[in-house]
């Protein structure tokens, strides 16, 4: 039998004023639940600005409990919606100990999952491992590369930096995920000439799209747009290129945002990614045996 599933996502800018970003959040997740959606997913780091292009002990100020009050606002909202609702946390695990975490909101039922994010870059722009532990990874307690799940199904979620990483996507799939979410910061640097955006935003696109193919699930991506400055005035800031999207389990492009705010709200078929797989049993034919030295940092 065909199910459906009709998602929502949020592309939007943000800014310092963490009361005004998050009034653009709810405004987006309102508009979405109105017009059907059941799940919605929000961008990394949506509540505040991109803080991380500079590095300010002082800014770990911004950061929140995940009970503190941007996820009681969150959890508040997917209960009066009657929503699943991903957002996304600066989070204080304890003095010194802090996440970049999203957190999954299903409607009456409060908080039901959380996911850290793994991989934490450190370039020119993206200082995150300044700010941002890795999350860890607990097979017992459900941490890491653990889907959540919800009364819209199992979700895959994973963030930002974790989508170039093929091995990842798979993890999730390989536990059951029936769809793989990733909420995003990135963009250009403003100095870059027009054919290297061009690479950057293509190659961006290309890496997600391949992990629906890879997995036969469906790939939803949120990245923030609007130009943010470098507040340290080190830096020339960052244009970020928006392009947030829903792909469906053989890659296809089934909703696709520009560079300015918008919603894309978008139906799936959930029952397609086992037709997929069928034709296509990537889980099958796996070498299991053969790919030991995946666990290697490299072969030499």
């Amino acid at each position: 039998m065909t199910r459906t599933l009709k998602v929502g996502l949020v592309q939007q800018p943000a800014w310092p004023d963490k009361e005004r970003s998050l009034a653009e959040s709810e405004a987006g997740v309102r508009e979405l639940a109105a017009a059907g959606a059941e799940l919605v997913l929000l961008q990394e780091l949506h509540a505040t600005h991109y803080f991380c292009q500079y590095e300010d002990t002082e800014l770990f100020d911004l950061a929140e409990p995940l009970d503190g009050p941007t996820g009681r606002r969150l959890a508040a909202l997917a209960a009066e919606l009657g929503i699943v609702l991903v957002g996304s946390l600066f989070e204080r695990r304890a003095p010194g100990l802090y996440h970049n975490t999203a957190v999954v909101y299903d409607r009456d039922r409060g908080q039901v999952g959380v996911y850290r994010k793994m991989h934490i870059p450190d370039d020119p722009g993206f200082y995150e491992k300044f700010y941002f532990a890795p999350g860890d990874q607990d097979d017992s307690r459900k941490q890491g590369f653990q889907p959540i799940d919800t009364s819209v199904g199992r979700l895959g979620l994973l963030v930002c930096w974790d989508q170039w990483y093929p091995e990842a996507a798979r993890l999730m799939a390989l536990a059951g995920a029936e769809v793989l979410l990733y909420p995003t910061a990135i963009g250009w640097s403003p100095s870059d000439d027009s054919a290297e955006k061009a690479r950057q935003k293509d190659a961006w696109t290309l890496i997600q799209r391949s992990h629906a193919v890879a997995n036969g699930v469906p790939v939803i991506v949120a990245n923030r747009v609007g130009h943010e400055p470098d507040h340290s005035g080190v830096g020339e800031g960052i244009d970020f290129w928006g392009g947030s999207f829903v792909a469906g389990p053989q890659g296809e492009l089934l909703a696709h945002g520009g560079t300015e705010a918008e919603r894309l709200l978008v139906t799936l078929d959930m029952s397609r990614g086992e037709d997929v797989r069928r034709i296509w049993p990537y889980l099958r034919d796996r070498r299991i045996d053969a790919y030991g030295d995946l666990t290697r940092r490299y072969r030499d």
